[in-house]
């Protein structure tokens, strides 16, 4: 068989249940397709099932819709066999890597967090341009001190399998690089925290210890990030199809549409929509399952 389906318990206490697999197979077959006999990556919590003669996509609409329809909180991802592990990860900062946005944090500090989670809400549905929206909100934070930033770090958290997704993709040769259209005061300390091999952000511009409300060009935007996936490829004699990349926001969705596995994880509706691989329940740890990863191969905390 040329396929293989994911299947991801979103919630641990509420396993996969041989019902569950009943139910799949009949959506399978309901659109012509047949599945093979299922792996257990993660005993009740992750599982492979083979399957064929029909494609990924019209596999993942009709197992989204039988589970959605029972509310099963489990995440399915639908992808060929070939070529699933791959060797070069890039990831997304805020509300990906991290639980936060950190800009919406700053904000919080100038008494301003309202009104620039609005604007961040609105880029991150694709509803203004990024580089817009990331000046407009950067120069509302003109006169806020520097230091500000080292109690925003000490409250900021790693999403829930973090730090074991970037481990153990590097324990087993690949590249990882944190690569936000955030800022650099955040991804220095927040990349040595994940555990990954460079960052890549922006910078926003400071005099005498308090930010000026201008960021230092060049901006990394979402096209910024396509540039970056192609480039550091290239720099490790890869091609995009050698990435997964990993994101939730509409700046993320130029370097989603060329990875080779493109991931929106608890993402923004316009990147569900164009995105196929969601994780909308799982943490990400998901991501390793649907590399083949087995629970015993993780690298964990």
């Amino acid at each position: 068989m040329r396929f293989v389906l994911t299947l991801i318990a979103g919630n641990p206490t509420l396993p996969i249940k041989d019902s569950t697999l009943t139910l799949v197979r009949d959506a399978l077959a309901s659109i012509g397709g047949r599945a093979g006999a299922p792996d257990w990556l993660d005993p009740g919590l992750a599982c492979d099932l083979p399957f064929g003669d029909v494609p990924p996509e019209a596999a993942t609409h009709a197992i989204r819709t039988a589970l959605d329809k029972r509310l099963l909180a489990i995440d399915v991802v639908a992808q060929p066999m070939v070529a699933r592990r791959k060797v070069l990860l890039l990831a997304d900062m805020d509300s990906t890597i991290v639980t936060t946005e950190t800009l919406d944090e700053l904000a919080g500090e100038a008494g301003l967090k309202e009104r620039v989670a609005a604007i961040t809400a609105r880029s991150m549905n694709g509803e203004m341009d990024f580089r817009e929206a990331l000046c407009e909100r950067v120069a509302m934070l003109a006169g806020l001190a520097e230091s500000t930033f080292a109690g925003i770090l000490e409250r900021t958290v790693l999403t829930a399998g973090a730090r074991t997704l970037v481990r153990t993709m590097a324990a087993n040769g690949a590249h990882t690089l944190l690569v936000s259209g955030g800022f650099r005061h955040f991804t220095v300390p927040i990349a040595a925290r994940a555990g990954f091999h460079a960052e890549l952000a922006n910078s926003l511009e400071i005099r005498d210890g308090m930010l000026t409300g201008l960021l230092v060009e060049p901006i990394l935007d979402r096209e910024g990030k396509l540039a970056t996936l192609r480039r550091v490829a290239a720099e490790h004699g890869l091609t995009p199809a050698d990435a997964l990349a990993v994101g939730d926001g509409a700046n993320d969705l130029a370097m989603l549409g060329e990875a080779g596995l493109a991931v929106a994880f608890h993402a923004q509706p316009v990147v569900r929509k164009a995105v196929t691989a969601r994780i909308d329940h799982a943490n990400l740890t998901a991501l390793l399952y649907l590399q083949g990863y087995r629970r015993e191969n993780f690298v964990l905390d």
